[in-house]
């Protein structure tokens, strides 16, 4: 039952789409009044729902995160058991820095799975440069041969010590792998970080503003 639905969700989701050259077109979505794109799969066995702007400039790797995340959910959903209806809500926000032309262009993909009683927030964050038309990662962020973890590690600390935490996870276990999700704005640096890793769970994701100005002589 569950791989019949699958097969004919995705036929209809993404095989009549492909070719498509937005990632609007290729989720099977509309675009509305705001320019923000809606899909939407709801039946009997789970719900998808994506909401995220339209124009972010690398539209194939937009596309290739977004579908990507969708068929991880359901191929999921076909080797659990079927004793609930489970939710993928994906909200994409978008984030500039610097001209509009040439500066950078940021789009952060927050990401709700609810299997029962524990649902749980991720972040999926892409970042590209407008001048270069180029992705930005957190390597290129930086300069070649800077450091960057040994000055965010204790801004992030601050934060996790405030909140009183202590997750599964550290900012040691992980390294620069803990910096992964990001924005940039014209005066800070923007950090997303899971539930269920640095905080525990009930304490929920966690964001971490990193003032431009303590990166200064960092960044590239």
């Amino acid at each position: 039952m569950i791989a019949a639905l699958t097969s004919l969700m995705l036929a209809g989701f993404s095989s009549s789409t492909a070719g498509a050259q937005s990632a609007c077109g290729a989720l099977g979505g509309t675009v509305g009044p705001d320019r923000t794109c809606h899909a939407h799969i709801e039946n009997d066995t789970y719900t998808v729902d994506f909401r995220f702007p339209v124009d972010y400039p690398d539209q194939g790797a937009m596309t290739d995160v977004l579908t990507q995340r969708r068929d991880d959910f359901i191929d999921w959903i076909t080797r659990m058991p079927n004793t609930y209806r489970p939710e993928l809500d994906v909200i994409g926000h978008d984030y500039r820095s610097g001209a509009m032309s040439s500066g950078t262009q940021s789009l952060v993909l927050t990401i709700g799975t609810s299997a029962g009683v524990h649902p749980v927030t991720t972040y999926r964050s892409l970042n590209y440069d407008l001048s270069k038309h180029a992705p930005i990662t957190f390597d290129t962020l930086f300069r070649p041969g800077a450091q960057p973890t040994a000055v965010l590690n204790p801004i992030v600390q601050r934060e996790l010590d405030r909140h009183g935490a202590t997750g599964a996870l550290t900012l040691e276990d992980l390294g620069a792998k803990a910096y992964e999700n990001f924005a940039i704005t014209d005066d800070a640096v923007i950090f997303f970080f899971d539930q269920d890793g640095l905080l525990p769970h009930e304490r929920g994701p966690l964001t971490v503003e990193v003032p431009r100005t303590e990166l200064a002589s960092l960044l590239a």
